[in-house]
């Protein structure tokens, strides 16, 4: 069984299939009418590159290093400037395919690292079509480099002079040169007969948001809807594809996101996170709940709902189990299989982890949810207009102090209260009860928890993208400032 990941920057409310209300993703919604809709899939963090560390390792960010110490709770992410990457001593996903034949590609967003040693094609993948870093920029090559583009191992040329974005118009052709890829390498490994692992990891929705000339001004939902139903209709072609080449019983494929919506730029270029409370960078339901869509005709049954408690570290285990392959048994693994969920409708009793940087925030078990801390950002960083959660103000949950209740959890229940608007009351027996269950989910977890080295601490401007393999072929390498490494700063 062959399978596809694809994964991108959208909120739990931006598909018609999860309710909202101008039903611009015909596609997506009909994969969701042809397989499985999970209600309760989430990320592993509220941003892009822990989150995508998770799914590729099977492991929380604050195991496979993917976090700071800088300071508490913190986000964190790999900028340009970042030191650290994905350390060698974790296995990634495509490594251990590798070992029941699969090719691997990955097309798109990395955001692993971007140092030589963090290359993608050095930690399991065949091949790789897309950047290190999202489309920030344009750079003036002399302060910070604009961004390379890669084709496997070297740069094919960078975003804005080779690969343009018209930040005017939103227009850029990324999403159909990402498309075209995957289609290329679909039909290639059907011809030869292999397995293969695709991981579409695209970033259109991402700010500065773009989609195609064809898609410009076509949405009720300005440009970021313009992003949306671009992605939507290449979904659409994939699914079409694997239909047309015969593979579609042989191809397992998934459909998620890396974090929440980010409402902070909102509204011209943030999408919707449906009822749930703020958006990405926050471990309020907004930042952490997915849209989540998984298709396999003639094995998941049609038009499928599940309240599977789930989430990006569960691809991890569910593709090594349709591989036929177990996880590693050295490390602690976060995820599970989801083949019973998805072939028999089971469910699995296990709890959700809402982690930011080093700290644990907050933890599902069933509805409830408690949060140990909470905090949206600082009271500096939102007096200047950054705001995670605009037009939602919870008096005591969405605070601009990190505000700690791990003595007293704040409780919610999510079927009655998705919006985490109401805690219970602390004197009621039906918080006593499932704070007394959630702690001890606690206590297990912390007990078997040993943290990776953290690899978002250090930055240095000297390792910005500069001079990556295939800058001479190009005459694009530029010169590298003195090394001068400093920690970090991450204000959120």
């Amino acid at each position: 069984t062959s399978s596809d990941v694809l994964l991108l920057q959208m909120g739990w409310g931006d598909l018609g299939a999860f309710g909202e209300p101008s039903k611009e993703t015909p596609n997506l919604d009909q994969m969701a009418a042809e397989g499985m809709l999970f209600l309760d899939f989430y990320t592993a963090n509220p941003l892009c590159s822990p989150s995508r560390a998770a799914l590729l390792t099977g492991r929380l960010p604050v195991r496979n290093g993917f976090y700071t110490t800088n300071g508490h709770a913190r986000n964190a992410y790999t900028p340009q400037d970042i030191v650290g990457g994905i350390p060698d001593s974790e296995l990634l996903l495509p490594e251990l395919l590798k070992k029941a034949g699969y090719v691997n590609k990955i097309i798109g967003k990395w955001h692993l690292g971007h140092r030589p040693q963090f290359h993608p094609l050095k930690h399991g993948f065949d091949e790789w079509f897309g950047s290190p870093n999202c489309h920030f920029g344009p750079y003036d090559n002399r302060e910070r480099p604009n961004i390379p583009v890669y084709r496997d191992w070297e740069m094919i040329g960078r975003y804005y002079e080779d690969f343009k974005i018209d930040l005017k118009t939103g227009e850029a052709n990324l999403t159909q040169l990402y498309l075209q890829e995957a289609l290329d390498f679909i039909s290639k490994q059907q011809a030869s007969q292999k397995p293969f692992f695709l991981y579409w990891a695209i970033d259109a929705t991402h700010a500065p948001v773009y989609a195609s000339k064809q898609f410009l001004g076509t949405s009720q939902r300005g440009l970021y809807g313009d992003a949306v139903r671009e992605i939507d209709d290449s979904v659409g072609k994939i699914l079409n594809h694997l239909q047309q080449l015969g593979i579609s019983k042989d191809t397992f494929v998934f459909f998620t996101s890396d974090n929440g919506a980010a409402l902070i730029s909102a509204p011209t270029q943030g999408g919707s996170n449906g009822p749930f409370l703020c958006g990405k960078q926050t471990t309020f339901e907004g930042g952490m709940r997915e849209p989540a869509i998984a298709w396999w005709p003639g094995h998941i049954p049609a038009g499928g709902v599940s309240h599977q408690l789930s989430n990006v570290m569960d691809l991890f285990s569910t593709s090594l189990s349709l591989a036929g392959l177990q996880p590693p048994s050295d490390r602690q693994i976060d995820g599970i299989d989801l083949l019973p969920v998805m072939l028999q409708g089971k469910l699995i009793d296990r709890p959700i982890f809402y982690y930011r940087g080093n700290e644990l925030m907050a933890v599902r078990a069933g509805l409830y949810k408690a949060h140990y801390w909470t905090w949206s950002n600082s009271q500096e960083e939102h007096s200047k207009g950054i705001d995670f959660c605009p037009g939602q103000s919870v008096s005591g949950v969405t605070t601009h102090t990190q505000e700690e209740h791990t003595y007293l959890p704040l409780l919610f229940h999510l079927g009655r209260d998705p919006g985490e608007k109401f805690p219970l009351s602390f004197a009621s027996e039906e918080y006593q009860r499932a704070v007394e269950n959630i702690s001890g989910l606690v206590q297990q977890h912390k007990a078997t928890l040993v943290p990776g080295q953290p690899q978002l601490n250090v930055c240095d401007q000297a390792v910005m993208n500069w001079s990556p393999p295939g800058c001479e072929k190009l005459g694009k390498c530029l010169k590298a400032p003195e090394s001068d490494p400093k920690k970090c700063s991450w204000p959120h």
